[in-house]
């Protein structure tokens, strides 16, 4: 069997085709949560909020549904190795400025995957996709709060804006 050439957006880690494990958890995939993890938020960082993951006083893991065991009887370690891949992308130290959007018009975006996306870093101020532009581009918070506030303005009732927010959901997705 052939290894499939990787596309440009997807990890080349992630393609090579190895012999079966014969585990599934353990010691190595500590490791590779603590290597992906600490690449993304940094040593420290990584050690602090992967100690909240899961636990009575700290945070639920946004990729899914963790079931939450009595307070008393959670480990350390109360997370999958996706899961602790899904908050160290979103607590990334790495950001994505206006350059990165200069240089990717929104078509581009939109064709490559979430994961390459994601490893992008966040965003980092707000932009603003102008009527017939191409690209997103940054404005100002005041400009970003004053075009908010103007369609909030225009609608006709209350009842016809819609707004999503989670406490699971990036800054990204809250803005969208």
């Amino acid at each position: 069997m052939t290894t499939p050439a990787p596309r440009e957006d997807t990890d080349p880690r992630e393609t090579r085709q190895t012999k079966p494990k014969r585990f599934a958890a353990g010691l190595p995939a500590i490791a590779v949560t603590a290597r992906r993890s600490a690449g993304q938020m940094g040593v420290a960082r990584t050690g602090r909020t992967l100690a909240r993951l899961n636990q009575a006083d700290g945070f639920d893991c946004m990729g899914c549904a963790w079931p939450d065991p009595d307070p008393d009887r959670r480990s350390f370690a109360e997370f999958c190795e996706n899961g602790a891949k899904a908050v160290a992308e979103e607590a990334t130290t790495a950001g994505a400025p206006p350059e990165f959007f200069a240089a990717n018009s929104i078509a581009a975006l939109d064709g490559h995957s979430e994961w390459w996306l994601g490893q992008q870093g966040r965003i980092t101020q707000p932009l603003v996709k102008r009527p017939g532009a191409t690209h997103y581009t940054p404005i100002e918070w005041d400009e970003a709060f004053a075009l908010i506030a103007d369609e909030l303005k225009a609608l006709g009732s209350p009842d016809e804006a819609t707004f999503y927010t989670s406490g699971r959901a990036s800054n990204e997705s809250a803005f969208a």
